[in-house]
Formats: structure tokens, sequence, C-alpha cells
């Protein structure tokens, strides 16, 4: 089993918005580490593109998801700069099957590192919280995959979008949070930040300690997408989503062609 040959078929995918069939279909002895191998080797390539790797993203983070993907902990993957829309305008023509999921991006200013990090020690570091909505749309066919699937392919991310204006961390008891989405007025999905791991500072102690096991950190500068608050609701064409996270402020995303 070839990794780097693994990666480059992946990232083909991931630049071309084509399907793919399950990776575990040829290899059904992928391991998660090797999975997380080709993932890094897949993200090397764009930052050899020069997109530059600028955080991480959270997956799996609610309780429901874990039992019904058998695992007892989140998965991560990796953020880089070409993934930022500079505006609410999402465009699918080269896109699978795209789903939107509310979340929110923790700010990092000051490194998070080890396997004994704390809620306080995330807290600290943490300059700001943004509201944010991610984009994830599975490069494998039906939307079908297992944990090593969806690892090798960076978590799903594709997109991802912050609101404009940044929050305190301590502006808000996060957890408490209530988020409405509403799809060309329509409500679809609701939730709350207790969704995130019974808090979304969990994710970003639990991203710490994950990838700790690598000898990684979360740099200074570097974004924290911690997990949908609701499920992901698919989008096309010509939808329009609003999203209102109670007492903070509402984000809108417009999908085109």
């Amino acid at each position: 089993m070839d990794l780097k040959e693994i990666a480059e078929k992946i990232d083909l995918h991931q630049q071309n918005g084509m399907k793919m069939g399950k990776i575990t279909n040829d290899y059904p002895e992928l391991t998660v580490e090797e999975a997380y191998e080709i993932q890094r080797l897949t993200i090397q390539k764009n930052i050899e593109r020069n997109d530059p790797l600028i955080g991480w993203k959270m997956g799996l983070t609610s309780k429901a998801k874990q039992i019904s993907m058998n695992v007892e902990e989140p998965i991560y993957g990796r953020l880089t700069e070409s993934m930022e829309l500079n505006e609410p305008v999402l465009h699918v023509k080269n896109l699978i099957h795209p789903k939107v999921e509310p979340e929110f991006a923790f700010f990092i200013n000051k490194e998070l590192k080890g396997s004994n990090v704390k809620p306080r020690d995330v807290w600290a570091a943490a300059e700001g919280v943004y509201l944010a909505l991610e984009v994830i749309d599975s490069r494998y066919e039906n939307f079908k995959f297992t944990l090593p699937d969806v690892v090798a392919d960076n978590a799903s991310s594709t997109k991802f979008v912050l609101g404009t204006q940044v929050f305190s961390p301590a502006y808000t008891p996060w957890d408490k949070v209530k988020v409405t989405m509403l799809k060309n007025g329509e409500k679809v999905q609701s939730g709350y930040g207790n969704a995130v791991l019974n808090h979304p500072v969990h994710s970003v102690v639990e991203l710490t300690k994950m990838i700790n096991r690598d000898n990684l950190t979360i740099k200074p500068g570097m974004l924290v997408l911690v997990g949908g608050i609701t499920e992901a609701v698919s989008v096309r064409a010509g939808d329009m989503l609003n999203v209102d996270y109670e007492g903070l402020d509402s984000l809108d995303l417009e999908v085109k062609e």
C-alpha cells in the first residue's frame, strides 16, 4: 500500500470535484493512523501550491455521530487558505454533494500543545470566537465511507465562511447558544452549542491532544472549527441559507452554480 499514491489520487478528486470509490474497497486493512498520514500528504500538496495551512477542523463531535461511526473520539482535518470564502457565496459547480453546518471558530493566538491541555489553557490562548458555516463535501460516491476513508479525505473539508464580527471568548456561555438554520425561508435544523462535546471548548482541548500524538500543535494565528452544532443540510444552486445564532448575530449563505 503506497500512501503517497493514495494521497495523489485523493488530491486529484478533491481539486476537480470528482467522485471516487472508497479507499477501503481496495485497502480494507487501512488504519486510522495511515489515513491521517494520507491526509497530511494530501494537504502537503496544497501547501506546495502556495495554499498554506491556516488551521484545523473537528468532526464527529456529537455523541450520536460517534456512536453511528462506532468511534470513541472525534476526527480532525486541516484547513488551508483557499478553503475560506471571502464573501458569503458558495459556488457548487465543482462540488459533489455539498452540505452546510453551523459552527464556532476559535481564533488561537498562543500555541496550544501537549497531552495535558485544559479548558482554561484554551481560553487563555483564544483571542476571539467567530460564528462560522462549514461546507463539507465527501469525495466518496453516495456519501458512504468508513472512518479511515473520511479521515484520509481530510474529514470532508471543503469550504468555510466566518462572520464579520469577532466575539470575546468570555462574551457568552457558548454551550447555551441556540442556533436555527433556515433554507429558503423554512426552518430545517436547530441545536445548541452543547452539541459539540458538551461545550465547544472541549473540542479544542481534544484536538490539541489528538495532534500531539504526531508532535503537532495549534500555532498562533490558527483557526479551529470546533464541529457542527446541528446536522449538516444539503444545498444546491439557488438555495439561500440564513442561520441565526440567538443573541449574537446571523449568517447568510447564497448558493450559486
